[in-house]
């Protein structure tokens, strides 16, 4: 059956919409994919369409800094208006009424536009803590709100969870550790997306997402990255910060092990496609200046075969 037969008649063709917009798009790990419960794959697609179209935004082509800003602050005017009950477009009628079935609170979703038009006004990072930090909004509000959607782990819970213990580790109840691993998985999937799309971010008006500070404790310059020339400082570095992105992968490992059955699969093939990928760039030597690895169609094969064999373990 199809999941949209879930959905009220009058919203089918918004959630058609929504879905669209999932299925046009290559993404490194499945976006509701078959392995996603039936029910929550309508609400998946109307989060990712809010958050994908609102990331174009971000960097479309051609068009400068101050309409970029004007689009994505015209989506967020959509977003206010949805919660008030008064959506106007086919993403905002769906997500409307993903909020209102689900009582999802809009917080991580005002969170992401934070993140989009920090795209747009912040273009370098200093720290790698501050980069970090951009994941917070970026990233980590996509993993908590499917766990809420999934009735995993409710958003606010979660939240009051980590800040109980300031966010560390130690301490963590059991709802703290499902949205500590949440974030950590997340986190490790955007930074996989940056290193993977180093080549590419600054020459379409994306940001420098290389923390300054780890650059020049590796004699890279940004002229290096900006022309595109890879030098063995340059593999060095990559391999350095692929490295420290595979251990947040393996930092949220446990979530697997959380989370009921069908979700468990969703989530082992999305950490093991993003692993995959940095298993590309390692085995380019962390030179993803010239070319962008990809995960053909038997690779993600591979990856859904690795998935079956780890869920059941």
């Amino acid at each position: 059956m199809s999941s949209l037969k879930l959905i009220p008649p009058a919203l089918v063709d918004d959630f058609r919409y929504c879905m669209e917009i999932v299925h046009s798009r290559e993404e490194n790990f499945p976006v509701a994919s078959l392995l996603a419960p039936p029910r929550l794959r309508p609400f998946l697609y109307a989060v990712y369409a809010f958050a994908r179209t609102a990331d174009d935004f971000a960097d479309l082509p051609g068009r400068d800094d101050d309409t970029r800003l004007q689009l994505l602050d015209d989506w967020s005017r959509r977003l206010l208006q949805a919660e008030a009950g008064q959506a106007d477009h086919p993403v905002f009628r769906a997500l409307a009424h993903v909020i209102c079935t689900t009582d999802l609170p809009t917080e991580p979703l005002h969170n992401l536009l934070i993140a989009f038009h920090m795209d747009v006004t912040n273009k370098r990072y200093d720290t790698l803590d501050e980069l970090l930090d951009y994941c917070r909004y970026s990233a980590n509000p996509v993993g908590r709100i499917v766990l809420h959607l999934a009735g995993e782990l409710p958003y606010e819970v979660g939240e009051q969870a980590l800040r109980a213990t300031g966010g560390q580790e130690s301490g963590l109840s059991a709802e703290g550790r499902k949205a500590f691993c949440s974030d950590a998985i997340c986190t490790a999937l955007q930074l996989t997306n940056h290193w993977q799309d180093l080549g590419q971010d600054v020459w379409s008006s994306r940001p420098l997402y290389l923390p300054q500070e780890e650059m020049a404790r590796f004699d890279v310059s940004e002229e290096m990255i900006l022309k595109r020339r890879f030098s063995p400082t340059v593999g060095s570095l990559m391999l350095h910060l692929t490295a420290q992105t595979r251990a947040l992968f393996l930092s949220g490992e446990p979530l697997r092990k959380q989370v009921a059955w069908p979700l468990n699969l969703e989530l082992a093939a999305i950490c093991e496609c993003g692993q995959a990928v940095l298993n590309k760039i390692e085995a380019q030597g962390g030179n993803t200046l010239r070319a962008r690895p990809r995960l053909s169609w038997w690779d993600r094969m591979v990856c859904f075969k690795n998935v079956l064999a780890r869920v059941a373990t």
